[in-house]
């Protein structure tokens, strides 16, 4: 048990002291504000406040854990070592910078309540993070933080054993429309025709009447290959299947059709199903309400797990309404068109409403990469590299690497050439060497 001395317990001091401490270090933690209990404490200890009592084990603390809403904070990047950090605290800190304070800004996504711009999908971008900013999105820095603040507390108490974690994956399959073709009803299938013949798309003409009248497999129908591997692997692959209306956004399969509802079923049979919720699902909580019991009428268990449409979020609207509907997990966290760690960690994480200041029980999986960045890398070549980089920095702090494909990733498709490969490094990338 880790006994932390501060002036103050606030409800921001213990949810971050206990995701660095028990989520991520595996260490039981205790707060309090007595002095003599502090002292009379015979196990591991640290004092968080502004001022030393003595020779103890001390951090510095840094204002923003004590403080209430938002506020103008100065953040000041500097190099510590192979990584960066801000929240500097002086020379007579155990450690030079306030781990703790800096950790709860990145986990509770204080600078997307700020203003910010952005893109037209209305999405905070990477480009306006600090992270991205300072040049270290590309490292989960919250859980090296928390490496670097169990190795000092190993050096002043080494008689305790901390435990250690292991790498793991959480494979993402994402189905925006299970198939190409299929399923489409005559109206939206006329007008792929119109639109195959207008512009001069004959042999996706071709394709679409081969599928359509069953002699040629569809192109996003890629499940049996993807259940295939979920039987190979050791990891559990979770799909999010959207069942949301017809739109300008959303082009997904009508969730009443027999042969929709029999496909989730079946993949729900091999791997873990949630509810990629619809794009006017986010700001519409009678819709995402609609969805979701839809979800769970198919599955037949309650849903578990959700992630939004174009990876949109409006904190803290989007959580909240989640946290209404009792969903435990939420996917969305992550860039779409960058790799890296847009909370700084690759450790599940509850949900911080700054605003009503509490813990929520809603569990954030933020993942670290989704396919489309990697189309941009050119090579295959490079594309391995890119991503053998990002599961280094996972394997590096032992923590839980989520990558996001979809169904159609796996296709015979140009464009989608080699993809397979990428994601067997990933599967294999939890085996021992």
């Amino acid at each position: 048990m880790l006994l932390v001395y501060t002036h103050n317990i606030t409800p921001r001091l213990k949810y971050i002291f206990k995701h660095i401490c028990i989520r991520i270090l595996g260490v039981e933690v205790s707060f309090t504000t007595k002095i003599e209990e502090f002292i009379a404490h015979d196990g591991i200890k640290i004092s968080y406040t502004k001022q030393q009592l003595g020779n103890e084990f001390y951090i510095k603390s840094h204002d923003i854990l004590f403080e209430q809403g938002l506020n103008d904070i100065d953040i000041n990047v500097q190099n510590w070592g192979h990584t960066k950090c801000f929240f500097h605290n002086g020379d007579k800190s155990a450690i030079p910078f306030d781990v703790f304070a800096a950790s709860f800004y990145l986990l509770s996504r204080y600078e997307e309540y700020l203003p910010h711009v952005k893109d037209h999908y209305g999405r905070f971008v990477a480009t306006e993070s600090v992270a991205y900013k300072h040049g270290f999105l590309h490292q989960p820095v919250v859980d090296i933080w928390a490496n670097k603040f169990k190795e000092a507390l190993q050096l002043q108490f080494p008689e305790h054993t901390f435990l250690q974690r292991k790498y793991s994956v959480k494979p993402i399959i994402d189905v925006p429309s299970p198939y190409h073709y299929k399923l489409k009803g005559f109206m939206r299938s006329f007008g792929g025709i119109v639109k195959d013949v207008f512009q001069f798309k004959f042999r996706n003409l071709y394709n679409r009447f081969m599928v359509i009248f069953s002699l040629k497999h569809d192109p996003y129908d890629t499940f049996k290959y993807i259940i295939n591997r979920q039987k190979q692997s050791k990891y559990k692959f979770l799909f999010f299947f959207l069942l949301g209306d017809f739109s300008t956004y959303d082009k997904g399969i009508n969730p009443n059709k027999k042969k929709f509802v029999s496909l989730i079923k079946h993949v729900a049979d091999y791997c873990e199903v949630g509810l990629k919720t619809s794009f006017f699902a986010i700001d519409d909580f009678a819709i995402m309400k609609k969805e979701k019991l839809k979800m769970e009428e198919i599955i037949n268990t309650d849903l578990k797990a959700s992630r939004q449409s174009f990876s949109k979020l409006n904190l803290p609207e989007s959580y909240r309404n989640l946290i209404e509907l009792e969903i435990l997990e939420d996917y969305t966290m992550g860039y779409v068109n960058q790799i890296g760690f847009r909370a700084g960690t690759c450790t599940p994480f509850l949900f911080y409403d700054l605003d009503y200041e509490i813990q929520t029980p809603l569990k954030i999986h933020s993942y670290h990469l989704m396919d489309y960045v990697l189309l941009k890398i050119h090579s295959l070549l490079d594309k391995k590299k890119a991503l053998n980089e990002v599961i280094s920095e996972v394997k590096q702090v032992n923590g839980e690497f989520i990558p996001i494909f979809h169904n159609y990733t796996f296709s015979e498709i140009e464009r989608w050439k080699g993809f397979k490969e990428l994601f067997n490094i990933i599967l294999e990338s939890g085996n021992e060497d």
